[in-house]
């Protein structure tokens, strides 16, 4: 059983305070995050403005932790090496060049979870205030979009 299904079951017969708990849980869990931590939520029967904000709140507070403590290490851990960047690290290094910190934070959880791409952005020098400002509104737009198209969804099957 993958995690998305374990969470699904996990919330399901939960009442919906501790369903609302689980979500959050669910969105601080990188590659769940706030989008499918919303769709989750929604398809466990909470309301879309439920299960949004628990999503979203879980990514973030991870996201945040992260950032807060670990951008330390990872910076002292990059200074360290001196190493040739590898391959991923040099796409992760031209995507930043490229977009910058709001660009990297709105695309780039195609790609790496909110909390590495937070990480790796401090690691390399980006402002942590900024890092935080951008990461939040991309988490709550992940959210909400993937909340909004769980709901279209269910609503196109029947199933609300």
């Amino acid at each position: 059983m993958d995690i998305i299904n374990w969470l699904q079951e996990l919330a399901a017969p939960l009442p919906g305070w501790l369903q609302s708990f689980v979500i959050a849980l669910a969105g601080a869990i990188p590659f769940v995050e706030s989008y499918t931590g919303s769709v989750i939520g929604v398809v466990v029967g909470l309301p879309v403005w439920v299960a949004v904000p628990a999503a979203v709140v879980g990514n973030w507070i991870c996201m945040f932790l992260l950032v807060t403590l670990g951008a330390g290490i990872q910076r002292r851990l990059a200074e360290r090496s001196r190493r040739e960047p590898s391959k991923g690290q040099q796409k992760f290094l031209r995507m930043f060049n490229r977009f910058g910190v709001p660009g990297v934070s709105l695309l780039g959880q195609w790609v790496l979870p909110s909390q590495i791409t937070s990480m790796l952005m401090v690691g390399i020098g980006a402002a942590k205030n900024q890092v935080v400002l951008w990461q939040s509104i991309s988490i709550a737009l992940w959210g909400a979009g993937f909340g909004t198209l769980a709901v279209l969804g269910l609503t196109a099957l029947g199933s609300v």
